[in-house]
């Protein structure tokens, strides 16, 4: 787990924000506190005094993203294997486990997930990719997408929790990090035929995105199903005719 321990309120506020922002886990403590059991990495201001034997990483304030970088990094360099946990859809959940530790969780659009994906694969040593095997044709283009890194199709039944109120959005996140905890089939390539009802789904989404009421047709909404086209690039192709 990262600590942030600082008296700097410019630093506080930067590193915190920073963690958030990429759903890391985190706590913090009084500079003066002596870190809890779990610290992995204690993130402090340039002018606070860590204690021995804790990592520690030293933030500028006016550059809290390198440090929490950097704390990052340490993490993934420890003894847990980096495991990258996907929930497949619209808007893919991406979680990113050193262990069991959650060291950084995203929600992004499909065409940004297999980005996200290899950058966080990126420099680990032997990293696993877990994607669940639901939404089949978004989790087809992501599985096709990724080159070099050693994937899994997991049974995502039962990885999505019930969400209290204000969790709104979390649920994609959370079911990718019970993803990425689950061990799958591994997979080189995902070659998916869309149903009927998939092709209607993706021309009715065509519709309801373009200005002038238009749905593409099959053969587009065939090319958005592989992963070959947005559907605001296949509207763009529809209107040139």
């Amino acid at each position: 787990m990262i600590v942030v321990a600082t008296a700097d309120f410019e630093v506080y506020h930067g590193v915190v924000g920073e963690l958030r922002e990429r759903g890391v886990e985190f706590t913090t403590i009084e500079p003066d506190r002596t870190p809890p059991e779990r610290t992995r990495v204690l993130i402090t201001g340039p002018d606070d005094a860590p204690p021995d034997g804790v990592e520690t990483v030293r933030a500028d304030p006016d550059d809290p993203r390198t440090a929490v970088e950097t704390a990052l990094s340490a993490l993934r360099t420890g003894d847990g294997r980096t495991i990258i946990g996907v929930d497949p859809g619209d808007r893919p959940g991406v979680a990113v486990l050193s262990g069991e530790t959650v060291v950084a969780a995203f929600h992004v659009p499909l065409a940004d997930a297999p980005r996200i994906v290899s950058d966080e694969v990126e420099g680990a040593v032997d990293p696993l990719v877990r994607i669940g095997d639901g939404a089949r044709l978004q989790g087809a283009t992501i599985v096709n997408a990724l080159d070099g890194v050693r994937v899994e199709l997991v049974d995502e039944t039962g990885t999505t929790p019930s969400l209290g109120t204000g969790a709104r959005g979390m649920g994609d996140v959370l079911a990718a990090v019970n993803i990425a905890r689950l061990e799958g089939e591994p997979i080189e390539s995902r070659e998916i035929e869309p149903t009927e009802g998939e092709l209607t789904a993706i021309k009715h989404r065509s519709r309801e995105r373009s200005p002038e009421n238009r749905a593409i047709d099959e053969a587009l909404a065939k090319r958005v199903a592989h992963g070959e086209l947005s559907v605001e690039e296949a509207l763009e192709e529809h209107r040139e005719g």
